[in-house]
This record gives C-alpha cells, sequence and structure tokens, in this order.
C-alpha cells in the first residue's frame, strides 16, 4: 500500500491551519511560519495580497520569542514562500 503524501514545496512539507503555512519538518532544527494577512476577491477565490514569514526554531526548551531567527512580509504567497524557503535552506545547511 503506498503512502499517501501531503502537500510539500521544493520537497518540503506544508502543513495550513487557517491563515497560518507552516513550512518544514519539526524533525529540523528550523521551520517557517507563513502568515496571510490580507487577501482580495479574485473570481470568487481569496487570494493572499500580504503575507507575514518568520524563520523560527523547532526547539520546544526556547521561549516564544527567542524561537524567531528572522522575519519579514512580502506581497503574495508565492513570493512569501520562496523567501521561507530560501531561508530555511540556508538555516539547514548551517550559513
Amino acid at each position: 500500500m503506498a503512502e499517501q503524501q501531503g502537500l510539500t514545496y521544493k520537497g518540503r512539507p506544508l502543513m495550513r491551519k487557517d491563515n497560518l503555512i507552516y513550512y518544514g519538518s519539526m524533525a529540523d532544527s528550523h521551520i517557517v511560519m507563513l502568515q496571510i494577512l490580507e487577501t482580495k476577491k479574485v473570481n470568487d477565490l481569496d487570494v493572499a495580497t500580504k503575507v507575514s514569514i518568520q524563520l523560527q526554531l523547532t526547539d520546544p526548551n526556547a521561549k516564544g520569542r527567542d524561537r524567531i531567527v528572522k522575519k519579514g512580509e512580502k506581497d503574495g504567497l508565492y513570493t512569501a514562500l520562496d523567501f521561507g524557503s530560501v531561508w530555511l535552506e540556508r538555516a539547514l545547511a548551517g550559513k
């Protein structure tokens, strides 16, 4: 029986809860959290226009504010996800 695969982007898992999207694996040292701040209607679909990005540590012993390594805002979900993937790759590579 084949294992069911969830959504991925550039080989890393994506998990969504309401307006939050988590990119990466909790088993790694870092993940990216994307928060959709603003949307607009395009042909009856909500399209993200402003997205907050945070590179976070996955260490459960770190306090909330100490987990945030880097943060920013971008216009559009794809742009934010692209930036987040670069941040995550660099963090996991130790750069």
